[in-house]
């Protein structure tokens, strides 16, 4: 008999626990995925109780001949995919796959590869769960449902081959959708604020000491004295009359409050929590972060240490941590920063995500101890970047809470030859103890003004104050946020919507099919998007709601916890989706995408075409075939052209056999401009000229010497921004 065996997913994962257990096993690695549904045909037998049909791909044939071959030599199997339902699926599929039989069967799981976890997890094995197969099942099984029926329907209808509608995708592109319907159609509102500098009385044997900026302070209009209602001024003529009499009042602190402010830390980071502060704070895109987390999961060489995983399992919706976790992160705390900043007890944070993998852990550092100092000569800038904003995180979470004292001062302004005065408001924060914060503070997508620390000197009741200056300020009231892919999975996570280890997956999803882009880290839908949803939303609304989808997220769960059964839950899906399919195919009629230009030469408007051989994406007159104009599709920049004012577009070229991309006027060829770098939307300081990228971070001018960086935390266009 040959060597006991070892199935995991990936080379490094094969690699990193092979350096732990030694050579006493034999080690394959099964690359993901060994058998799924056919790719030519539906695959499942409705009538026949859902019944798939699984298929071993030619690219996994060896695989599969490999695992059998191995298997049969060996007495035991072990079977050692990710502890979830996916990784449980592929165990599943390799052992029908190779017919390895039940008996020499064991599943190990561990949630962190290091030798003291992947060690306590061969010495306490079990069966495949059949449950969670069975929901990772019917999860494939609805989304090919879906997606094989949907899909060549919605293609059909708006005449452009190869579109996609899955389940989940369609209700991140409802999402995106419908978020920019809100934009559009926003209507911004003037508005006007005053704000007052103040300052305090200083003994100077020349009067008050203008220069003494510990003394001043900002505050605003609130209200009148005696109402409750702040004031509201919509014009520049009533902000003007009042910034008037303010200017001639005199001021005095007419109330103070102080209360104490106690800022708890943010819990570990779970899948979705990582992948928006990634962005906030790295502008990792989310495919890019769990890439990254998964290169720390499976394990990097540590010199002498050999191969460890740093990080635990990075798809999960739970926030509990090991203990012994917990007590190594006290510890980790009180050696670096102190006892006080050790809070008594450990803390014990709940999960908020419904439906949450209890038995899972936070996503965390598989040792406090193992600083991100301590690995930074072995890792890259990306997985060491990741790996110390998870680290921190982690740490920060056991610490103490921060202190502070929030002061607010009401001030009093009497207008000289008015019948009524004004309170003005200022308010301020003083730290009193950072507490977590010398490590870490979470970011947040829409920063809040009220948020910025900063501090009041100290008043005294009835104090008379100086009036150092009145500012006016006109304002706008402004739409809601674009959705970025950190805002984007959080909303995705609170309406139940995917899971885990489907966000990255999804927004890559409806971003490659065309349906979004990404511009300067917003996701907005594209024309092929905006046509796709408009008819999923039309015809389809009873089986793609967004509610009903997360409906079915949470029937999956029960699946995964035993108390449905799988192809109940698929029945009571389909029998209502059938009915609507059926509804669609007659009722849906044939569509172009329309596009936002018309045609110049009929005036008739364009509609965006698909090329079946080359799949380049055009511009076609919609009154084809009386008008046949057609043109290449033009990505606008929003940027004008600094020679005629047209605005800039993005084109393709050819060098050799090599496609490029440059830039140039839209008005082509009554203007010839055209530049290789990409233009920026700011314009120069010095000369207000147009700027490009230059390099990986700079910015130049095409009109002086003007040569500048651009800030760090400043998002960028990534991807296509053409549909294609």
């Amino acid at each position: 008999m040959g060597k006991d065996l070892i199935i995991v997913e990936s080379p490094t994962k094969a690699r990193t626990i092979e350096r732990i257990l030694g050579d006493q096993y034999a080690l394959v690695a099964s690359m993901g995925h060994v058998r799924d549904l056919p790719s030519t045909r539906l695959g499942v037998a409705v009538a026949e109780n859902f019944a798939p049909e699984y298929l071993v791909p030619l690219s996994k044939r060896n695989v599969v001949a490999e695992v059998k071959r191995l298997a049969r030599e060996a007495t035991t199997t072990y079977l050692a995919t990710d502890p979830d339902r996916e990784g449980e699926s592929i165990s599943w599929h390799l052992a029908r796959a190779a017919q390895i039989p039940d008996s020499s069967i064991k599943r190990v799981v561990f949630h962190e590869i290091t030798p003291q976890a992947v060690k306590e997890a061969f010495q306490q094995p079990r069966a495949i769960d059949r449950n969670l197969v069975n929901a990772q099942q019917a999860r494939r099984i609805l989304d090919r449902l879906v997606g094989y029926l949907l899909s060549p329907l919605i293609s059909k209808k708006l005449r452009w081959w190869g579109l996609s509608a899955g389940r989940v995708q369609s209700a991140a592109l409802r999402m995106v959708a419908e978020r920019d319907q809100e934009i559009e159609k926003f209507r911004s509102q003037e508005y006007w604020t005053i704000s007052v500098q103040l300052g305090r009385e200083i003994s100077n044997p020349e009067g008050y000491d203008k220069a003494n900026k510990d003394s001043q302070f900002v505050a605003e209009l609130h209200s009148r004295i005696g109402e409750r209602a702040r004031i509201q001024l919509a014009t520049d003529e009533e902000a003007g009359l009042l910034h008037k009499r303010l200017e001639i009042a005199s001021y005095f602190v007419r109330s103070l409050g102080i209360r104490k402010v106690r800022y708890r830390p943010a819990p570990p980071f779970i899948t979705s929590t990582l992948q928006q502060e990634a962005w906030r704070k790295l502008r990792f895109p989310s495919r890019k972060t769990m890439n990254i987390a998964q290169q720390l999961y499976e394990g990097i060489l540590l010199g002498d240490l050999g191969a460890i995983g740093l990080i635990t399992y990075m798809r999960t919706d739970s926030t509990r941590v090991a203990d012994v976790a917990v007590q190594e992160a006290r510890a980790c705390i009180t050696r670096d920063f102190g006892n006080s900043f050790l809070p008594k007890q450990p803390r014990i944070f709940k999960t908020r995500v419904k439906g949450a993998q209890e038995a899972h852990e936070a996503i965390r550092p598989t040792s406090a101890n193992r600083s991100p100092a301590a690995i930074k000569d072995y890792v890259n800038r990306d997985q060491y970047r990741l790996y110390d904003l998870i680290w921190k995180r982690f740490v920060a979470s056991q610490m103490a809470d921060c202190l502070a004292e929030a002061a607010r001062a009401d001030i009093q302004a009497d207008c000289a030859g008015a019948d009524e005065a004004y309170l003005l408001r200022a308010t301020g924060t003083t730290i009193t103890f950072p507490g977590f914060r010398v490590l870490y503070q979470e970011d947040f997508d829409v920063p809040e003004e009220s948020k910025k620390s900063h501090s009041l000197p100290s008043l005294q009741d009835k104090e008379l104050l100086h009036c150092l200056g009145v500012s006016t300020d006109q304002h706008f009231t402004k739409p809601p946020a674009h959705y970025t892919e950190a805002s984007l999975v959080g909303a995705m996570e609170e309406m139940g919507i995917g899971r885990p280890s489907t966000y990255a997956s999804t927004i890559s999803t409806i971003h490659d099919r065309g349906y979004v882009r990404r511009d300067r880290g917003n996701l907005s839908s594209l024309p092929l998007g905006k046509a796709v949803n408009e008819l999923l939303t039309q015809y389809f609304s009873p089986v793609l709601d967004l509610g009903f989808t997360a409906q079915m997220e949470e029937a999956l769960d029960e699946i995964a916890q035993g108390k449905q059964i799988w192809q109940e839950v698929l029945s009571d899906f389909y029998l209502p989706f059938a009915k609507v399919l059926e509804e669609a195919r007659t009722r849906m009629p044939l569509m172009d995408i329309p596009a936002d230009e018309s045609c110049e030469l009929c005036g008739k408007p364009m509609v965006l075409k698909r090329n079946r051989k080359s799949g380049s994406t055009f511009l076609s007159c919609g009154a084809y075939p009386e008008c046949r104009n057609a043109k290449p599709l033009q990505v606008k920049l929003g940027i004008g052209c600094p020679r005629c004012g047209a605005e800039l577009v993005q084109r393709k070229g050819t060098k050799g056999r090599r496609q490029s991309i440059f830039y140039g006027c839209s008005s082509y060829p009554s203007c010839t401009f055209t530049l290789n770098q990409r233009p920026l939307p700011e314009p120069c300081p010095q000369c207000s000229g147009l700027t490009v990228r230059k390099g990986r971070r700079g910015t130049s001018c095409t009109e002086c010497s003007f040569e500048g960086q651009i800030d760090e935390r400043e998002p960028t266009m990534v991807g296509a921004a053409d549909g294609n």
